[in-house]
């Protein structure tokens, strides 16, 4: 009898990886992929190796050792951070691999929690690796030992693209049975193979060519890749991930007939796209992002002279741009048939929700810091920024800037060295520093930057669910291990003026803030204060604030600071204090009446 588990998308693939046997995997937190290695670090019994890396990069080229020493390996990350692993990425290509290994990129379609939209597929396509685009969870858990025995069979890592919709979506998943087999580790020396200097590479590439048509022909007859022919219709739909089950369930609405080919393994088969171009007059190409089926498409129906109408983004029926849903699929379909406007059940529920930005948590100790380096730095003032929680520092009017993981301390030496004037104070956190602001920092020190460096230390990789990192003193299972001192490293780095603070302490903030400011170099200001997330769920208690309404004036200097746990009650012209208060005690030090108070709980 089999076993159903209703599960997150990250959970099933997770799930996966341990069905098919994954000894090492690594990976650095990123949002939609953070759960996979949050859940196998949770496992117990675990007779797999998971760590938490300090970036991408790292994390890809330990998964690539690994799969190099024979196991079968695993890197999580999240589509930006493929950019990081790159350079190993596309060397790899050319080495190949003696296990297995499997690259998880989780794409963002629409931005939820990225700073760019981009297609994973398209790094498949440019380092000749086979690429998997599972289309709803239980695909996702099923592909991954797949992905493991094609990666083996080719001696070649493969690339896993689960989308947003994939990874935190939910649903019943049938489990399967945990493999016994494990490859033992045994490195061989291959120097031709291994070490990848001009004369070796040139004579790896053609071989990484005619693997790559290999691959594709091997994903001819994959499950994953599915060829529905109509005999009596001469239109098609060819559909890709999780835009395949809307564009099914959009032909199914329409009632059209007309023939479907799912492709969710790549290289894109050749043989089943010529036999969808064969039968169809038309054929209509919906997938998410880019164009990546809809070229190879066009490619194979000039190679092979087939007069056949391909429709799809460069006509502008599909949207290159964020998530596709069944609507679209509808229109897009309608559009391209020239089908009647597509009806739709609309249900008005009459409701006009409000306007809900993203902030800071109440009593984030990163406002508090921001609030500081505003009042000095000033209105003038330059504020490069990175990828964390503190880019919601964007409220508070510190955030001028926000490019990639790392980028705000070499920005804001950019901007310097560009012969910018005004005071320039960056900020960055924790985790992001561990990841790639560490050569930032030396760049700056090396090359005389007069900047300010804001290390935004609240002892965890929040923005992504709490993830540890080296400053934290544990791993990802929660073993201690050294706390790696940030301030040392700075001062390892070169930096000589090096202060930690507490964000909650305004005054001494203040203070060091100032002195930063007039330092000539860089200088680096340590705030340090743990999430308020992490306090709270540790049992930690701070007092409760009120406000005397007798003392209060109405000022709203409390409530300009932005907390979501001070509000403004427009009827008595009186500021007060929700259930929302972590008890911090920065807004206390605000109010210049001295009407809000601490009490006890």
């Amino acid at each position: 009898m089999s076993t159903r588990e209703f599960m997150l998308g990250n959970v099933a693939i997770a799930r996966g990886i341990v069905e098919g046997g994954g000894q090492v995997i690594a990976g650095y937190p990123g949002t939609p992929s953070s759960e996979i290695i949050d859940t196998l670090a949770a496992m117990e019994n675990r007779d797999f190796y998971v760590e938490w890396s300090v970036n991408e990069k790292v994390a890809f080229e330990v998964a690539a050792g690994a799969a190099i020493a024979g196991v079968r390996s695993v890197v999580t990350m999240k589509h930006v951070g493929l950019n990081v692993a790159a350079d190993p990425l596309m060397t790899l290509s050319y080495m190949g691999v003696k296990g297995s290994m499997i690259i998880i990129s989780a794409d963002d379609p629409s931005c939820h929690s990225s700073q760019n939209e981009q297609d994973t597929r398209k790094y498949a396509q440019f380092a000749l690796m086979p690429c998997f685009d599972p289309s709803n969870p239980q695909e996702a858990k099923d592909m991954i030992p797949d992905a493991f025995r094609l990666s083996n069979l080719f001696q070649t890592a493969a690339i896993f693209r689960p989308t947003t919709r994939i990874s935190h979506g939910k649903s019943d998943v049938e489990l399967g049975d945990i493999t016994e087999q494990r490859p033992q580790v045994k490195f061989e020396k291959i120097p031709e193979r291994w070490i990848m200097m001009p004369k070796n590479a040139r004579l790896r590439h053609p071989y990484v060519l005619q693997v790559y048509e290999d691959i594709r022909k091997e994903l001819e007859n994959s499950p994953w890749n599915q060829l529905e022919l109509k005999t009596g219709s001469k239109i098609g739909v060819v559909s890709s991930g999780v835009a395949s089950v809307y564009a099914r369930e959009a032909i199914k609405r329409i009632g059209l007939d007309a023939s479907f080919l799912k492709i969710c393994a790549y290289p894109a088969p050749e043989d089943k796209i010529t036999g969808m171009l064969e039968h169809a007059d038309t054929v209509l190409v919906i997938e998410e992002l880019e164009p990546v089926l809809e070229d190879e498409i066009r490619i194979m129906a000039q190679k092979h002279g087939i007069g056949v109408k391909v429709l799809g983004k460069l006509e502008g029926l599909v949207p290159r741009h964020g998530e596709l849903n069944v609507d679209i699929c509808m229109d897009a379909i309608s559009k391209a048939f020239e089908l009647p406007e597509p009806s739709r059940q609309v249900n008005d529920v009459g409701l006009q929700l409000p306007s809900r930005p993203p902030v800071l948590c109440p009593g984030c100790a990163h406002r508090a810091a921001f609030h500081v380096m505003k009042k000095v730095f000033g209105k003038d003032g330059i504020y490069p920024s990175d990828i964390g929680c503190y880019t919601l520092g964007v409220q508070s009017g510190a955030v001028d800037t926000t490019l990639c993981m790392g980028a705000s301390i070499t920005v804001s030496s950019g901007i310097y060295h560009a012969g910018e004037e005004h005071p320039i104070c960056c900020s960055i956190g924790d985790s992001t520093f561990f990841h790639t602001g560490m050569n930032g920092l030396l760049n700056a020190v090396y090359n005389k930057a007069d900047i300010t460096v804001t290390i935004m230390d609240n002892r965890v990789t929040a923005m992504t669910g709490h993830q540890p990192n080296p400053g934290m003193g544990k791993t990802a299972v929660g073993e201690s291990t050294v706390a790696v001192s940030i301030s040392d490293i700075c001062r390892s780095l070169g930096a000589e003026f090096v202060e930690v603070v507490d964000p909650y302490d305004l005054a001494s903030t203040e203070d060091v803030f100032r002195r930063s400011r007039d330092y000539k170099g860089t200088s680096v200001v340590i705030a340090r204060q743990p999430c308020v997330i992490d306090l709270r769920r540790s049992g930690a208690r701070k007092p409760a604030f009120s406000v005397d309404q007798e003392k209060c004036t109405g000022c709203k200097s409390c409530v300009r600071f932005g907390c979501p746990a001070t509000e403004f009650d427009n009827e008595l012209k009186r500021a007060r204090i929700n259930n929302m208060c972590t008890g911090c005690g920065v807004c206390a030090q605000i109010c210049k009446f001295g009407a809000i108070l601490e009490v006890k709980r």
